[in-house]
């Protein structure tokens, strides 16, 4: 009896409390963001110079655990990557940089694109995908001729990422020489001309490569790529004829916006209907 009354009074208790009204005071408090963490510069600039390679490794840890607080060891970072070392701790410290986010630091990263040790040059075309900037995107121009197949594929993909539509150029040789992370960077940068030009390799390269690209082409944004435009892709994919164009499409269809143009979709159903992928009319 005494445990059903004390149940009873503590859900009145937690009724009344969801009832009473915050008051004003208590709805504007917010929880207090942290302050990012305050790094000892100059005992970083000394660990990170330091011929120790656990002093350089406890300095990385501490600028990576410092979160935000961490870009203000950009400049000690770009320094040690001025200077060299090992591969280790090049890689290690390249990869910092590049969380940083600081378009300043691709100065400092671009020459190890070109690095002799694959593990280091790797590192380094993946961070300047976040460093960014001009400088970054010479780079990773330049990284699209290089002997080592994983960088010529960050470098295409990167490109694309980075909106780097002066580089369609280089991509589009890039892909002739196999470079297939090239499709999609090109899909999601042509203009009308240079869609077309992609086209173009419908017949000399296999459709799977291809359709990266396509893709990225069909759901690029009204306003980005008219109706028009795509209406003439449909249409050089329906004259392709192949099932593998017919249930492309069939699937474009299917992840079709319903807020975009009903014309467009009926047109890529019937493409995929014609070609073999199913759709409907």
């Amino acid at each position: 009896m005494i445990r059903s009354v004390l149940k009873a009074a503590l859900l009145s208790a937690a009724t009344i409390a969801a009832l009473v009204p915050t008051s004003p005071a208590q709805a504007q408090k917010k929880p207090k963001e942290e302050a990012p963490a305050k790094l000892d510069l100059d005992r970083l600039k000394k660990q990170l110079e330091s011929s120790q390679p656990a002093e350089i490794r406890a300095a990385v840890a501490t600028i990576q655990a410092a979160g935000d607080g961490g870009k203000a060891a950009a400049p000690l970072l770009e320094a040690f990557l001025g200077r060299g070392s090992t591969a280790e701790l090049l890689s290690l410290v390249l990869k910092t940089t590049g969380s940083l986010r600081q378009i300043s630091s691709s100065q400092a990263i671009a020459p190890y694109a070109r690095h002799r040790i694959s593990k280091v040059r790797r590192e380094a075309v993946k961070a300047l995908l976040k460093t960014k900037g001009p400088v970054a995107v010479r780079a990773l121009r330049r990284a699209l001729r290089s002997k080592d197949a994983l960088v010529r594929g960050v470098a295409a993909s990167g490109l694309g990422e980075l909106g780097a539509k002066e580089a369609l150029p280089d991509l589009f040789v890039a892909f002739d020489h196999r470079v297939h992370e090239a499709a999609t960077s090109i899909g999601q940068m042509c203009a009308p001309a240079d869609c077309e030009k992609f086209l173009d390799r419908l017949t000399r390269f296999p459709f799977d490569v291809m359709s990266g690209g396509l893709d990225q082409i069909l759901f690029r944004s009204p306003k980005e790529l008219d109706d028009g435009e795509k209406m003439k892709i449909v249409g050089r994919l329906r004259e392709l004829g192949t099932v593998e164009a017919g249930t492309f499409l069939a699937d474009v269809a299917e992840r079709w916006p319903d807020d975009w143009s009903a014309d467009v979709k009926k047109a890529i159903q019937q493409a995929a209907k014609q070609s073999g992928g199913g759709g409907e009319n």
